[in-house]
């Protein structure tokens, strides 16, 4: 189990984690490539759908090295297919429709794996459509705090601009956006984060929802070899067989439990 945390007492991730978030990046990616390279685990999914929804300014460039693997592994991929994510207010109903497409076309629950502000995006989406979502993967995704003075602050900013969050609706919102979705939960975090205050990524643990840290940045969380362990893991469960992740089965030396 993670600790609490109170948010107000929350910093901003420290100068060095933040200035070397994109040479991390990089590191990871180079990992990347052996691990699927030295990947036996092809063709051994159950076909069923994966939705993926990048982070702010990302687009489904971002996440084409964890499409691929994930197609590789057996499913059935999708990207946000919107271009940049801006956080414009019309993206969670396009993205209502769009799982309401997926799940008519698949008759099959849906996984949905969301990256910072994309896990914000999953977690809503399930908490409005829970009978056609399978589970939920986030990473390095800051639901706790988006209005409190961290590095949080601008995705916040952005709802707001963005009409996500009005005037009418702003404290609800605000109020629901930390509560959990009730579905399988799997809440990846890196204490390296230079992006987010991890702080602000955690679930509140219990029998579906868990966190699982991992060593390296938040630019990297969509190649880091760990975060794809995890994820390939998570895939085969589903509702009625959901357990935890045995962290133990991590390469111990790149794990801080």
């Amino acid at each position: 189990m993670t600790e609490d945390y109170e948010i107000e007492a929350i910093k901003k991730p420290a100068l060095a984690w933040g200035l070397t978030e994109g040479v991390r990046a990089v590191m990871e990616l180079g990992w990347y490539v052996p691990y699927r390279f030295f990947n036996k685990l092809e063709g051994v999914g159950d076909g069923h759908p994966v939705l993926i929804l990048p982070g702010f300014l990302a687009s489904d460039y971002s996440t084409i090295p964890l499409r691929s693997f994930i197609h590789k592994l057996g499913y059935k991929v999708y990207g946000w297919g919107e271009g940049r994510n801006y956080a414009h207010g019309d993206y969670v109903d396009m993205l209502k429709q769009k799982i309401d497409r997926i799940y008519q076309k698949h008759k099959e629950p849906i996984t949905i794996i969301g990256w910072s502000l994309g896990g914000i995006y999953a977690r809503q989406l399930a908490k409005h459509s829970p009978a056609i979502i399978r589970q939920l993967i986030v990473m390095g995704s800051p639901f706790k705090g988006l209005y409190h003075a961290n590095n949080a602050t601008w995705m916040y900013d952005l709802l707001k601009k963005s009409k996500i969050v009005t005037e009418e609706i702003e404290q609800e919102v605000l109020d629901d956006i930390p509560l959990p979705a009730p579905v399988p939960t799997t809440a990846i975090f890196s204490k390296e984060d230079g992006v987010v205050p991890w702080e602000l990524c955690l679930e509140e643990e219990d029998n579906w929802h868990q966190n699982i840290q991992v060593r390296g940045s938040h630019l990297g969380l969509g190649v880091n070899p760990l975060v794809l362990q995890i994820i390939s893991n998570r895939l085969t469960y589903e509702k009625a067989n959901w357990e935890y992740f045995e962290t133990s089965n991590l390469v111990e030396d790149l794990l801080i439990s």
